[in-house]
């Protein structure tokens, strides 16, 4: 398992969205989450992305897990560095 932490910069935190456009980055890879205060999520479920109220200044932790967890941590942390 990989992972990172990221503080979101964007003001409006992961709103409808970012969540979106991450929810569907996610989908290429399997295994993907964001934990927010001890909950965690799968980076591919919208609604509960959204649940996580996610706001500027909080710090998430981005996983990826499987055989393709170095190329989903890394693209999740280019779209994370580009959108939030």
């Amino acid at each position: 398992m990989k992972q990172f932490t990221y503080t979101i910069t964007d003001p409006l935190g992961i709103h409808a969205r970012p969540a979106g456009l991450l929810a569907k980055a996610a989908k290429a890879y399997a295994g993907t989450t964001v934990t927010k205060d001890g909950n965690t999520v799968k980076a591919t479920q919208l609604m509960k992305l959204m649940g996580l109220t996610v706001k500027q200044g909080n710090v998430v932790t981005v996983a990826a897990d499987g055989p393709q967890e170095d190329e989903a941590i890394a693209a999740m942390e280019a779209f994370f560095k580009a959108n939030l």
